[in-house]
């Protein structure tokens, strides 16, 4: 799959910067208060995408139950899991998103505060039938895991464009988070549980942990063909609580991607041979006591319910 880096945070002013093919064109400016999260959860039962955007007045709640919710801390565990949900749905897995021309580190998009409009742009016509390997290397289309999991830390650590980015090849991204200090390093063959915001990297792929249910399922987010998206690795054929609780999700609040990509299901592998990543408390304070969550409570805490 892909290999790559990533970091972000919100400030109170910061200026989103539209990319195209090659040049970076300032189309767009968006004044951005502090930051808070906000979902939009349909009153009636029609099927509606979450808005899980940073709000413009975090302040200014006009929903009574989501004003009296406090905001997650920015840079916080809480805010950087909110931060991976953004592009699911939306956004496409291409082979090399996220990285430079060169192939060597992150690109335009994975340093860059917010959602690239070419990537909603891009995965709105995609066909059942997509095939990434035909689109391999349009890096301004869309994602690779590398790509989506380097973006992710960007927006969450970092406040303004074009600092380094946390693009690594997928083997390397786990050991090179914590030799930068971040957290703690944990070898494949010493991993015991995964909670809410681990990072999972193996050879060939990088995912974000949300953790384990009671069945040992694994719940997790991703950026793999087809796209940005929720997934859980069965433990076994009985043991899929993850599975069902991502299709649940998927088909709930992206209606639109789900009719088309309804496999939800990511392979045993996943699990096998792969290295892991802890945040530290100093990198990513986590107020909303996330990692002791069931998916299950994440869930609904990472979507207003």
């Amino acid at each position: 799959m892909m290999r790559k880096r990533f970091r972000w945070a919100l400030p109170l002013l910061v200026c989103l910067f539209l990319t195209g093919c090659g040049d970076a064109d300032a189309v767009a400016s968006v004044t951005i208060a502090e930051s808070a999260i906000e979902a939009s959860i349909p009153s009636s039962g029609d099927a509606v995408s979450p808005d899980v955007s940073p709000s413009m007045e975090p302040n200014d709640s006009t929903d009574g139950a989501q004003g009296d919710q406090e905001e997650p801390e920015m840079h916080g565990l809480e805010y950087f899991l909110k931060t991976a949900l953004l592009p699911i749905g939306e956004t496409a897995y291409v082979w090399g998103g996220g990285w430079n021309e060169e192939d060597t580190g992150a690109g335009t998009e994975a340093c860059t505060i917010g959602l690239s409009p070419r990537w909603k742009e891009f995965a709105k016509d995609l066909p059942s039938n997509y095939n990434y390997k035909k689109t391999r290397y349009q890096i301004h289309d869309g994602l690779d895991c590398s790509g989506f999991v380097g973006w992710a830390i960007y927006n969450t650590l970092e406040t303004e464009d074009g600092k380094e980015g946390y693009v690594y090849t997928s083997t390397d991204v786990a050991q090179n988070l914590a030799s930068l200090g971040f957290g703690e390093f944990t070898a494949a063959k010493s991993v015991t549980e995964w909670k809410p915001g681990d990072v999972a990297s193996m050879n060939g792929h990088v995912w974000i942990s949300l953790g384990t249910c009671e069945d040992g399922s694994v719940l997790l987010v991703h950026s793999s063909p087809p796209g940005v998206r929720l997934c859980g690795i069965a433990k076994s054929s009985k043991a899929k609580d993850a599975v069902k609780l991502a299709e649940n999700y998927m088909q709930t609040y992206y209606p639109d991607w789900y009719s088309r990509f309804p496999d939800c299901e990511s392979p045993k592998s996943y699990l096998k041979k792969t290295a892991q990543f802890r945040w530290g408390e100093e990198t990513f304070p986590d107020a909303a006591q996330i990692q002791s969550m069931t998916p299950e409570a994440l869930l609904k805490l990472l979507y207003n319910e």
